[in-house]
């Protein structure tokens, strides 16, 4: 039996999808219609499409991201039901983030009426240092650039994070901790946090007290106190939930080998005027991930910051997303620590 056409009108009406949505769909390759009009242009969607139609309006109803949807539409059943898994996972971080939020609110409400609780955090002091030397390199020095220069220290359920940026990469190390007291965020400034760093030589375990405007670091019988950078630090874990499409694993030196055979080309940020060293990094189809696309994918990143985000790693794992999405240096030693790298448009 034939298949009957339908008008786009009729499609949109029966799926649940707008006129405008469908024309959309079609522009971004993502569900096209079974005829075009070669001279007016005008869609036709066939019976056995509105199926489909209605899935992606169900899909599209949740949020999911275009490159998912295509997966869902054309995938096999495996791949497509892995896409759901993965945009249910991104939902429930989503809320996570959404609720974290709303408690720090909360808390900023409550402290106009009550003084704010102190909170103490015992940390090993040599998982401490080692998870401050792995974000420091992306750690302001200074103040010119005030909601970034230091480094945020975010606890919660045993584990302390901390971060870096620059807003040029991104460093974030954890370590583990005993929380005595709320859930608490603060940065501490740069300055202040390569003090500490030295008081942990010699220690044992560390203690870092937050309370209100002012941290304390106790370690080896010593202590030290500073204020805390009164800024709201850029919302890092949106940047780490990446979905990588190509994954490279090499050791350091295969990287700086790499790195040596390219000649670098010089680019001059626009925002200084300062000149950086620019290197291509390719990822081939094979190296391409499953259910992602197997095309070659070029990024270009700034050399000196790939080489000190390696530091002085054996193995590492390349996670690339696209020409202009952050590159993502990971560690098989060290799982509890990784650096973002943001790419330079050409």
């Amino acid at each position: 039996m034939e298949s009957r056409l339908r008008s786009i009108g009729e499609t949109a009406r029966a799926s649940g999808l707008s006129v405008s949505a469908l024309r959309f769909y079609d522009g971004a390759g993502v569900f096209a219609p079974a005829v075009v009009d070669p001279r007016s242009g005008y869609r036709w969607y066939a019976d056995e499409q509105l199926p489909d139609a209605r899935l992606l309006a169900r899909l599209r109803r949740v949020g999911m991201p275009l490159a998912g949807i295509t997966r869902v539409l054309t995938g096999t059943p495996a791949e497509a039901r892995a896409e759901l898994d993965a945009h249910v996972r991104r939902l429930e971080d989503g809320l996570s983030d959404a609720r974290r939020e709303l408690s720090a609110v909360r808390a900023v409400l409550d402290s106009r009426e009550f003084p704010v609780p102190q909170t103490r955090l015992t940390v090993p002091a040599d998982r401490l240092a080692a998870a401050l030397d792995a974000v420091r390199f992306a750690a302001p020095s200074d103040a010119s650039v005030p909601a970034v220069a230091g480094i945020f220290l975010d606890a919660e359920d045993g584990v302390l994070h901390l971060v870096a940026t620059d807003r040029y990469r991104l460093a974030v190390a954890d370590c583990p901790a005993v929380l005595d007291g709320p859930a608490v965020s603060a940065l501490l400034p740069t300055a202040l946090a390569d003090a500490a760093r030295a008081l942990l030589a010699d220690a044992e375990e560390a203690e870092l007290v937050v309370d209100g405007e002012q941290f304390t670091v106790r370690a080896a019988g010593r202590a030290l106190s500073g204020a805390r950078v009164e800024h709201d630090f850029p919302d890092y874990r949106r940047l780490v939930r990446l979905e990588p499409t190509h994954r490279l694993t090499l050791t350091a030196d295969q990287l700086r080998s790499m790195l040596a055979a390219t000649e670098p080309s010089v680019v001059t940020r626009s925002q200084d005027g300062v000149d950086f060293p620019v290197a291509p990094l390719t990822a081939t189809a094979a190296d391409a991930l499953p259910g992602t696309d197997p095309a070659e994918l070029l990024v270009h990143v700034n050399r000196d910051f790939l080489l000190e985000a390696v530091g002085g790693a054996d193995q590492l794992v390349l996670e690339l997303t696209g020409p202009i999405a952050p590159l993502a240096i990971r560690f098989p030693a060290r799982e509890d620590t990784f650096s973002l790298l943001m790419p330079t448009r050409r």
